[in-house]
């Protein structure tokens, strides 16, 4: 399981570890908060293709899906 602290998401690099549309790197590019400080929204961007993705932020967490970092 990957440590992710929430304040610290944006500009974080992950890796996929199954690629999403033949992209394996990304960049969290966007994240929002409510009034109690809760990630409400956010957004990975592909390095390649700068196409971007919305994602649960707690997907993050499971290192089936993503390595942190750009490996």
């Amino acid at each position: 399981m990957n440590q992710i602290n929430p304040a610290k998401l944006r500009n974080s690099k992950w890796t996929a570890v199954k690629p999403i549309n033949r992209e394996k790197h990304f960049l969290v590019s966007d994240v929002e908060y409510d009034e109690d400080g809760v990630v409400v929204l956010c957004v990975l961007e592909s390095v390649m293709s700068k196409k971007e993705y919305p994602i649960d932020w707690r997907e993050l967490k499971s290192d089936k899906k993503w390595r942190q970092g750009w490996k």
